[in-house]
């Protein structure tokens, strides 16, 4: 029997700096307010990363906590994989480096970078490897650090992003109707210039910075966010009102709301944590799904909807037993 990759344990990790909206005006000198920020996106601060602090140390924090909550070794698990668009270095890659901080030295490590929908294209690559029998355990991380490419002069950008680090253990199990029951993952490259990073090594020589055309990618985000989920449960035979829980991207408020009356779903179904740390790409869906399984909503045999939309474009959905 084919194995199914089932969620052995959850964990995440928040910078333990905090900026208040209300910092953007009174250090920062920008022309904008708690209130402003508030009304069009939901977010009340977020945490950055403090100086010296890296991908791979908010990365390597959250992945013992899924490893505690999992109550497994590292000696258990044989695949490491990290969404980020904001590694430590051009290589070697961040997963390689929190490999070597949990003391691993079998199995393999390796990045994934699809921006926001990262975390998304991990689980739907974890499930095929697993699947397949070519991997039993793995640990999955999305971890960004995007202060580290703001334009904080550019009120449209700076105010909608923080850092963090989401983790999960997946397992191969037989005999079970738990773990991810369908993904799907998309990509369209024509939208490159609505949402991008003007730097890299092979163009500019530099990092850059994020550049985004808001509008334009709400639009985009909200109708192809609702498809991929009605899709996802359609292929599943599943009914999109039945299915307990939605953790979406927490990208903004405003998409959320607006993909929610799309698909008739009830507010009480969908979880938001975007107020508390903001937009933090491919750590935004397992922060908010860990946050929700530390605070008793989300139980064990509950069935879930994953979504996420990001630059390229890319989006993703996953429908899975908790």
């Amino acid at each position: 029997m084919t194995s199914r990759a089932v969620i052995r344990g959850i964990g995440s990790y928040l910078p333990a700096c905090v900026m208040e909206n209300a910092e953007f005006a009174s250090r920062l000198g920008l022309e904008t307010s708690d209130e402003w920020i508030r009304e069009r996106t939901g977010i009340k601060r977020r945490h950055i990363a403090a100086d010296g602090e890296t991908t791979s140390d908010l990365g390597f924090a959250a992945a013992q906590k899924a490893l505690a909550h999992a109550n497994m070794d590292i000696s258990e698990i044989d695949l490491i994989m990290v969404a980020t668009s904001t590694p430590d270095l051009t290589f070697p890659s961040t997963a390689t480096m929190i490999q070597h901080r949990l003391g691993m030295t079998h199995g393999a490590a390796f990045d994934i970078q699809a921006v926001c929908s990262g975390f998304l294209y991990g689980i739907h690559t974890a499930n095929a490897l697993i699947r397949s029998g070519a991997h039993q355990r793995i640990l999955l991380i999305g971890a960004e650090t995007f202060s580290r490419i703001l334009d904080w002069e550019d009120r449209g950008t700076c105010v909608l992003f923080g850092d963090g680090a989401g983790a999960i253990i997946l397992e191969g199990q037989n005999d079970t109707e738990d773990g991810i029951i369908h993904s799907i993952i998309r990509s369209n490259g024509a939208h490159k210039d609505m949402l991008y990073v003007d730097g890299g090594p092979s163009s500019t020589g530099t990092v850059g910075k994020l550049r985004m055309l808001g509008n334009a990618v709400f639009k985009h985000a909200v109708t192809d966010i609702a498809g991929i989920i009605r899709t996802c449960a359609e292929e599943a035979n599943y009914d999109v009102p039945t299915i307990d829980w939605f953790v979406p991207h927490q990208a903004n408020q405003r998409i959320l709301t607006a993909v929610a009356r799309k698909l008739k779903l009830q507010p009480e179904q969908v979880i938001s944590t975007v107020d508390e740390h903001a937009n933090t790409s491919a750590a935004s869906v397992p922060l908010a799904w860990d946050a929700a399984v530390r605070d008793g909503r989300i139980k064990r045999g509950d069935t879930i909807m994953l979504e996420a939309f990001g630059g390229g474009f890319t989006w993703g959905a996953c429908l899975l037993r908790y």
